[in-house]
């Protein structure tokens, strides 16, 4: 049964609102963003967090006691079906009517960051936190005029921005030089969570793959498709052209990735840009270009979606007091305040202004990705399939375990066996 609440009951006294976060950078923005709301409503709004690794451990922990801890809750996208149906998350779909949400909002961040089912009509979020798969790269390593010189004479084309993952499996191919530690590429393998399937997902989707059909559950010839096993082949090549030690990588070390000169490009999802701009954490910080993720064989360009939106929780005491506080935040000008603190709006107007796009040096990339994001599987079952997933993908990428048809073959069947086992087949 889903929770829901009364809209516009009138002015709401002063109170004091939690909202639970992971600990990162945007949850120290959302704190200063929040102080506003203090100065102008008198309500006190707290950003609690915790280490990513506990996050959702912690914040399932609460919803199952049915505590009262938060009253609002920055959760990950695919979060939404065991939020929603597990009667977590309060009912925002009048809202959404109310104030026209879904036009404020990249359209995008509107279906993965708070519609569940998908197609339905119904949310249960406000997207709060974009981000996406983009990458990173050495611009003084590109534009080195020996450089570019030995590899138009070895590739036959200008090295530049990879205008696809060709391109992009040429280039680490190119600056891959064990001899002198200095590295192609990084790439996500962390399998303790989503990093490697973020990771493979954006050269599945942009290789015209899926990872199944998100309406009927059907998996088999999709997942292990030839679009999908020619992206797993080529995420796995990628994997060659990686600094020593990469078999566990995620955020923090393909940042490092670039800050200590080890590669010439690197994945990661935009949240963890800004430290790379800014010259007190990356020394190469002048030197550091950002592109988006580039199309497939097929001309396909997408992007493994990140972020989170914000939800009610439906324990909370104060649920009309977090109502207003959301129609503050989605108001055009917090959303420019929002930005211009560090946050990834998804307002689709200041994505698209001129204002957001010049800020930094990323930003027009991520203007770009918002648009053509897909996400992991949202369902209530969601970690058993990234178990699944991470069980069958990481000793393939990472070792030499089978082919990249026998590893989703066999995918394939976990995840049928799970969707029959939960009913959705």
């Amino acid at each position: 049964m889903s929770a829901a609440i009364a809209f516009g009951s009138g002015p709401v006294s002063a109170a004091e609102l939690t909202i639970f976060w992971a600990e990162w950078d945007p949850a120290n923005y959302l704190q200063e963003l929040v102080n506003e709301y203090e100065k102008e409503t008198g309500t006190k709004v707290t950003i609690e967090t915790t280490a990513w690794p506990g996050f959702e451990t912690k914040a399932f922990a609460e919803f199952n006691a049915r505590g009262d801890a938060y009253d609002m809750v920055v959760g990950d996208s695919q979060w939404l079906g065991a939020g929603s149906t597990g009667g977590h998350y309060v009912d925002l779909t009048d809202f959404f009517a109310k104030h026209d949400v879904a036009k404020l909002m990249a359209p995008a961040a509107i279906r993965f960051y708070a519609e569940y089912p998908g197609n339905s009509g119904k949310y249960w979020a406000i997207p709060l936190e974009g981000d996406a798969m983009g990458w990173s790269y050495r611009k003084d390593w590109f534009e080195d005029p020996k450089e570019m010189e030995a590899f138009k004479a070895k590739y036959g084309y200008d090295l530049g921005v990879p205008k696809d993952f060709k391109a992009l499996r040429d280039i680490a191919e190119f600056f891959y030089r064990p001899d002198q530690k200095k590295y192609g590429v990084a790439i996500y393998t962390d399998n303790v969570h989503d990093g490697l399937a973020g990771g493979f997902e954006s050269l599945l989707f942009s290789y015209g793959g899926e990872l199944g059909d998100y309406a009927t559950y059907k998996v088999d010839g999709i997942i292990n498709s030839d679009k999908a096993i020619a992206a797993l082949d080529a995420y796995k090549e990628l994997y060659k052209f990686t600094p020593p030690g990469w078999a566990n990588a995620n955020f923090i070390d393909d940042n490092q990735a670039i800050t200590e000169n080890l590669a010439a490009m690197s994945m990661n999802f935009f949240a963890f840009f800004p430290s790379l701009v800014n010259e007190a954490s990356n020394p190469n910080a002048r030197n550091t270009g950002f592109f988006a993720n580039p199309p497939g064989p097929g001309g396909e360009k997408f992007a493994a979606l990140g972020g989170q939106g914000i939800s009610i929780v439906s324990y909370s005491q104060k649920q009309a007091e977090s109502l207003k506080f959301l129609e503050w935040f989605i108001k055009d000008e917090t959303q420019k305040k929002w930005a211009a603190l560090g946050g990834y709006t998804c307002s689709a107007a200041v994505l698209k202004s001129d204002e957001f796009q010049n800020a930094t040096p990323y930003n027009k990339a991520f203007y770009e990705t918002m648009f053509k994001v897909k996400d992991f599987w949202a369902v209530p079952e969601n970690a058993e399939l990234l178990l699944q997933f991470n069980e069958r993908v990481y000793p393939y990428v990472t070792g030499s375990s089978g082919t990249a048809k026998e590893t989703l073959d066999a995918l394939a069947a976990d995840w049928n066996a799970t969707f029959k086992k939960y009913g959705r087949q």
